[in-house]
């Protein structure tokens, strides 16, 4: 499912899942483009340490976060919405460049225009070493979580 600029505020609980689902779907993609295609051009994002404006700097910010946290899966899972609001749990997994796996655990909270675009994303990130026998997420990389995969 691509980001629909179609899923705009206010949300409904429907809308609101929608439109996490398709977040979810557009990270595991791992295409840049795709990710900031939902994003507004002046998007605000606090990244763990990091605060990184407008579209182009957060495509360059994932076009390296793939490139040293390989192996990379996704699940988000709807939290809270309002109007123009959404907040998601999430955790992923991923590969470092040194062959140790990890799963980060996380919570975002984002704010959207009224096109439906992301004009700001704040997200607060934790990683934990795991053994590659405690992965959860194995489906093919660079695709959706698949339906019947239960997330998190």
């Amino acid at each position: 499912m691509r980001i629909s600029k179609n899923l705009k505020p206010p949300f409904d609980e429907k809308s609101a899942r929608l439109k996490v689902r398709a977040a979810e779907d557009a990270w595991n993609s791992r295409n840049p483009e795709r990710v900031t295609s939902a994003y507004s051009l002046d998007s605000i994002w606090r990244n763990r340490e990091q605060f990184i404006k407008g579209r182009e700097d957060i495509q360059d910010f994932l076009s390296l976060k793939w490139q040293w946290e390989t192996e990379y899966r996704l699940a988000k899972d709807l939290w809270s919405f309002s109007e123009n609001r959404i907040a998601v749990r999430f955790q992923y997994e991923y590969k470092n460049l040194s062959g140790q796996w990890f799963r980060a655990y996380g919570n975002e909270l984002w704010e959207f225009d009224q096109e439906g675009l992301m004009r700001r994303r704040e997200a607060s990130i934790n990683d934990v070493a795991i053994l590659s026998s405690d992965r959860l997420f194995h489906w093919p990389l660079g695709q959706a979580r698949p339906s019947d995969h239960e997330g998190i």
